[in-house]
């Protein structure tokens, strides 16, 4: 497969990928990581809580970049499917009726 360098436009197109798994964890990591920095921030805690969650937002805002970078990686399963050529055209005579 040639490798062309991709425009940015396309790289971000990557992301959306509804039927990947890592595209949902992603979404619910980066939705997560403000949730509870928003506890740390107005809820009174004590220094241990404070610190807990505070480890546990950034780890989560790690975890759903490293997603993300992964995602811009990855070929959408589609595009792989369509490269390979195992996705056929069907034409309109084909169909059962």
């Amino acid at each position: 497969m040639d490798s062309q360098p991709l425009s940015p436009l396309s790289r971000l197109s990557r992301l959306y990928q509804p039927r990947n798994p890592l595209f949902w964890l992603m979404l619910v990591l980066n939705g997560l990581s403000p949730l509870l920095s928003w506890v740390v921030h107005n809820r009174p805690l004590n220094a241990a809580a404070a610190l807990l969650l505070t480890c546990f937002a950034i780890g989560n805002a790690v975890l759903g970049m490293w997603l993300v970078w992964r995602l811009l990686q990855d070929e959408p399963a589609g595009a792989q499917d369509v490269a390979q050529g195992s996705i056929s055209q069907e034409s309109p005579s084909d169909k059962p009726s």
